[in-house]
């Protein structure tokens, strides 16, 4: 697909419900592209047109789901909207090995580092929290400007071979620009982005795709949230030591008294 195609893609992904509905012009609005890149978007997958493809969809989507949510005020809309989007994200985890090989990649780079910017950057955040637990250097990379190539450099100096990036919407254009220095560098990058369509998919060594929810006025993660978290248990089967070191963890904490019980 040309970029302007990978962007219609994506948008339909994204409005998936709605994307049978709309007409070329509102898809286009949405997409941020022209009406007749839809037009060529529709061709160039196999139909006689725009609305050809429209009807495709209106006949392979559900007209409504188990348990409906026709009575569902915007606030449950959302949720049941973040419910399908973990049950695709616990589809696609039927094969595992694609986060198998990621937890590989990420517990064999020291360091690690994390990247996650704008919108991601909780994602990045919460990652890097519990990986330090049990990998023995995850350096956060949450900020951007002139001195992210620097940290990246840095990383790279001290002995790392993967990154790992949490990429959601709306993508800054710095963290493709790291992410293609990053591999410059060497480094194999590993990206758990929104979609496998999310701009940062061409500059990804190994993606994991993990879909937002668009329902609310500012996007939910839960699925991209838990994908972390599944990474983090993939890496902890990679680490040997990984028990030991929250072994030792829980035995400092409690002689601080670090919790309240």
């Amino acid at each position: 697909m040309t970029p302007t195609q990978r962007r219609i893609a994506h948008c339909m992904v994204r409005r998936a419900a709605d994307a049978p509905f709309l007409s070329s012009v509102e898809l286009a609005e949405l997409a941020g592209v022209s009406q007749p890149s839809v037009t060529r978007f529709a061709v160039a997958l196999g139909f006689d047109g725009y609305p050809a493809l429209r009807r495709h969809l209106r006949e392979v989507a559900p007209t409504d789901k188990p348990g409906g949510t026709g009575s569902y005020n915007e606030y449950q809309q959302a949720v049941q909207a973040e419910i399908d989007n973990l049950r695709q994200l616990a589809a696609a985890l039927a094969d595992p090995s694609p986060v198998s090989e990621a937890g590989r990649l990420l517990a064999a780079s020291r360091p690690l580092p994390v990247l996650g910017l704008r919108a991601a950057t909780a994602q990045a955040a919460g990652f890097s929290y519990f990986a330090r637990k049990v990998h023995p250097d995850v350096r956060l990379l949450d900020e951007g400007g002139t001195m992210l190539a620097d940290r990246i450099d840095a990383a790279v100096r001290a002995g790392a071979s993967a990154l790992l990036c949490f990429a959601l919407p709306r993508h800054p254009r710095e963290v493709v620009d790291a992410l293609d220095y990053a591999r410059t560098a060497g480094l194999t990058v590993v990206t758990v982005a929104d979609s496998a369509f999310a701009p940062v998919a061409h500059h990804t060594d190994l993606l994991l795709p993990a879909p937002v929810g668009t329902g609310l006025a500012f996007d939910t993660a839960c699925a991209p949230m838990l994908l972390g978290r599944v990474l983090l248990e993939a890496m902890c089967d990679a680490l040997p030591d990984a028990q030991a070191r929250l072994e030792q963890f829980d035995a400092g904490a409690a002689a601080r008294g670090l919790f309240v019980e």
